[in-house]
């Protein structure tokens, strides 16, 4: 409650306070209720007022001139980059450091094992490791950020991968209705592909779509010849003109224009420079993915 009187006008305290205060939970299992346990900390979940009163809670975490932090609900991911390794590395673990005794100051918690460290690079050689509360935080190959999956070298193989096998999971989950003796008309069957497939490698394609994009272009002529039963005479030129489908390489470039278009209007005068060209030269960057702990914080905003 302190970060809220602080914060925010004197009117909004007792709101605020009647609807974090005085909240109980109760367990049942078989038909059986426990008693009343007294919640002490958090907010209810799935509640309206939970984002905003996190982000609040949350907005005064320690940064640094030396790295860049982004955070996304309980993700914190901190990039420190650096042509010297050892420079870079403990450039990182100065920020972590900091953070670690935020997080001890206002009793959140940060998971270790859920956390990763992942260099990125096209040099040889390594970072040092980087510890977190006296624990080492494990390396990793790749990790999952946001829906997106980031190696090493940044090349997109392993999201593009990943994307691959998910759309051939979800393809034969709804084979039924989308394959060759579907019972719903062809464009129910469209309808049904770009509500529930095409969204699935659309996500993010303004950032991997520059490479690896015919792995997923190879993936829709097979989907639009299996929803269509089309012979094999019949051209995907044909077959994407008729059905009046996008190549992935158009999608691709539209979705970037309106991405860039998107971020040369915006208000905020920083995120222009995201459209600049980067260095040619490739300094080693390490970053930290942060995982916290949500039900082990023990004091409410």
């Amino acid at each position: 409650m302190l970060k809220i009187l602080q914060t925010l006008p004197t009117k909004y305290f007792g709101i605020l306070q009647s609807y974090l205060k005085s909240r109980y939970l109760t367990i049942t299992c078989n038909n059986e209720t426990s008693s009343p346990i007294p919640m002490l900390s958090g907010v209810p979940r799935g509640s309206i007022l939970g984002p905003p009163l996190y982000t609040l809670y949350t907005a005064d975490i320690p940064q640094s001139p030396l790295t860049t932090l982004s955070t996304y609900a309980d993700d914190k991911a901190v990039f420190s980059t650096h042509h010297n390794p050892d420079t870079a590395s403990s450039n990182l673990q100065h920020h972590i450091q900091s953070i670690d005794q935020w997080t001890q100051k206002w009793r959140l918690k940060i998971n270790v094992t859920k956390s990763k460290h992942i260099i990125f690079t096209l040099r040889r050689g390594h970072c040092p490791p980087v510890n977190f509360n006296k624990a080492a935080i494990p390396r990793a190959e790749s990790i999952k950020y946001l829906g997106l999956h980031f190696d090493k070298q940044l090349n997109w193989k392993k999201h593009v991968t990943t994307t691959r096998k998910h759309l051939d999971l979800k393809s034969r989950e709804i084979n039924w209705l989308i394959g060759k003796h579907s019972p719903l008309s062809m464009p129910n069957t469209l309808l049904i592909y770009k509500t529930v497939l095409r969204p699935v490698w659309t996500y993010g394609i303004e950032l991997w779509g520059l490479s690896n994009i015919n792995i997923i272009q190879r993936y829709q002529s097979k989907m639009l010849r299996s929803i269509t039963n089309a012979p094999w005479y019949v051209t995907n030129q044909s077959l994407y003109q008729d059905l009046r489908i996008p190549l992935v390489r158009t999608v691709y470039r539209e979705r970037t224009a309106a991405h860039h278009a998107t971020l040369r209007a915006h208000t905020n005068p920083l995120m222009e420079t995201l459209l600049e060209p980067p260095s040619n030269r490739r300094p080693n960057g390490s970053g930290l993915l942060m995982k916290q702990t949500k039900d082990e914080s023990r004091d409410s905003p």
